[in-house]
């Protein structure tokens, strides 16, 4: 190993260990987890102000509509966000519940921090306990959170960004993260024409495609990459198999570049694969969750159909098996 990836590794192993690892396949890949560096965050929640990404605005309608019911169904509980970002959406459901406390969890540190600090000052009442963290894998919550039992707050279909296998494996870990008794309120994207999906994920103020170039910037800047970044570009597919939008960087031409202290390829019209965004019907949302090891309660959806928030108990057998 080289002096520069032994340097670029110390940062953030695990991202590194993702990017030589996604970089190295036939299918170049890196896990969407990584767009979100601060400057990615800020892009993405730039993107979600945008008349083209209906998402966000859509949850939010249902999120002022439902969230009285959505308290009352789950009492008195401490709320835990899993990849909160701007946690923009959240005072929505904190202002109709009885929070004993709230914990943000995201990958991105900085961005995580500030948005807990705006979102203290805004509720004083609330007792704002950010945690830092991957929450693919099982965490241990701060202490304050077994006061009560816990409701977590999985909003903006992220679970969408998981094929079914890593979705339903991903839905049990947040289970054993938030623990017995507890519940789920997620958002889940619906199935709907291709034209506006694409639409969606390629907007035409081109956010979307600085948000998808922004992680190759950020290997430049974290992993001592010298990626030239002017030679890709953002594409957004359908892939009517998988019922998912994906994005990749296409190579405008052939390139050769480093990251990490390691050499890479890519001829042009090769790809690098960033982003799945898997889309659902109510049934088979539905069953997802069942198989994450959550029982469907209550589901609330938009009236044109874009997109559903489910509220679910944690499944008594999986607490058994």
């Amino acid at each position: 190993m080289s002096a520069v990836a032994v340097r670029a590794r110390s940062g953030d192993p695990a991202f590194a260990a993702d990017v030589l690892t996604g970089l190295s396949r036939p299918q170049k890949t890196v896990p969407a987890r990584w767009f979100y560096d601060h400057r990615g965050s800020e892009l993405f929640e730039e993107i979600t102000r945008l008349p083209e990404y209906y998402p966000t605005r859509t949850e939010i309608g249902l999120l002022k509509r439902h969230a009285a019911e959505v308290a009352e169904l789950a009492g008195r509980r401490a709320v835990v966000e899993f990849g909160s970002g701007s946690s923009r959406k959240t005072p929505l459901l904190l202002g109709a519940m009885d929070v004993s406390v709230y914990v943000p969890i995201d990958i991105s540190g900085e961005f995580l921090r500030a948005s807990a600090r705006a979102l203290a000052e805004a509720m004083p009442g609330v007792n704002v306990i950010p945690q830092e963290g991957d929450f693919t894998h099982r965490l241990d919550l701060p202490s304050e959170v077994a006061q009560s039992p816990a409701l977590g707050f999985f909003p903006g279909s992220t679970i969408g960004n998981f094929a079914a296998p890593r979705a339903v494996a991903l839905l049990q870990t947040i289970g054993e993260t938030l623990g017995e008794d507890a519940m789920l309120l997620i958002g889940i994207d619906r199935k709907k024409p291709v034209e506006r999906l694409i639409r969606a994920y390629d907007d035409s103020q081109g956010l979307t495609a600085a948000f998808n170039l922004n992680l190759l910037e950020r290997m430049n800047r974290e992993l001592d990459g010298d990626i030239p970044v002017e030679g890709f570009r953002h594409e957004v597919r359908w892939n009517t198999d998988h019922n998912r939008i994906e994005m990749h960087l296409r190579a405008e031409r052939n390139m050769r570049f480093h990251v990490a202290g390691e050499a890479f390829a890519i001829a042009e019209g090769e790809t690098i694969h960033t982003e799945n965004s898997h889309k659902y019907n109510v049934d088979e949302a539905r069953l997802l969750l069942r198989a994450g090891g959550w029982t469907p309660l209550r589901d609330w959806s938009d009236e044109a159909g874009l997109f559903t928030l489910y509220l679910a108990s944690r499944t008594k057998k999986s607490l058994q098996d």
